[in-house]
C-alpha cells in the first residue's frame, strides 16, 4: 500500500499484476478502505468489459488497474500505465515479462518502471533465483556457451524448493 500511494502521490498510473486472484480481492479492501480508484481484469472479466476497461484506464485519471496474471498477460494495450508491480513471482518469467509488455506497447510515450516484490527468505526468493539460473540457461544454450556447467543438479533443484 506504501508503494502505490507513493506512485499515486507521484502522478504514475501503475498495473498491479498477481497470479492470484484471492490476493487482488485482499487488495480490493485495502483500497477500497483507503479511497483509492481503481480498475480490475481476471479470467472471469468478460471480452467487452475488459476492453471497456482498458479504453477507460488510458483515457482517465483512474490510477491503478489489478490484472490477474493470466488474465493480462496477452492482448492488452495499456500505454496509460508508466509503472508496473507484480505483486508476487511465477516461475514462467515469459508470464510475468508478457504481463510487464502491457505497458511497452506501440504508442507508450513514458519511461516504465518495473517493481518486482519479494519477501525476503520465503520461497519467492527461491522463485526469483530459479528464475534466474532458468535465464542464464537460456542464454548460454542460445550462445553456445558453457551450457554444462549452467544446469542445476538435483541437489540445488531440492535446496530451491525446500
Amino acid at each position: 500500500m506504501d508503494l502505490i500511494r507513493n506512485l499515486i502521490d507521484g502522478g504514475h498510473k501503475t498495473l498491479l499484476f498477481s497470479q492470484f486472484t484471492s490476493m487482488l480481492e485482499i487488495l480490493q479492501t485495502k483500497l477500497d478502505a483507503a479511497g483509492i480508484p481503481y480498475y480490475l481484469i481476471t479470467g472471469k472479466t468478460p471480452k467487452e468489459t475488459r476492453l471497456k476497461l482498458v479504453n477507460q484506464f488510458n483515457r482517465d485519471e483512474t490510477p491503478l488497474f489489478l490484472i490477474s496474471l493470466k488474465a493480462g498477460g496477452t492482448g492488452l494495450n495499456l500505454t496509460g500505465a508508466d509503472s508496473v508491480i507484480h505483486y508476487d513471482p511465477w516461475w514462467n518469467t515469459a508470464a510475468e515479462d508478457q504481463a510487464t509488455d502491457r505497458a511497452h506497447r506501440i504508442g507508450q510515450t513514458n519511461v516504465v518502471t518495473v517493481y518486482k516484490l519479494v519477501v525476503k527468505d520465503t520461497i519467492e526468493e527461491k522463485i526469483i533465483d530459479l528464475q534466474n539460473r532458468k535465464a542464464r540457461l537460456a542464454e548460454d544454450i542460445l550462445s553456445g556457451d558453457a551450457v554444462s556447467s549452467s544446469t542445476l543438479t538435483r541437489e540445488e533443484l531440492l535446496e530451491i524448493l525446500s
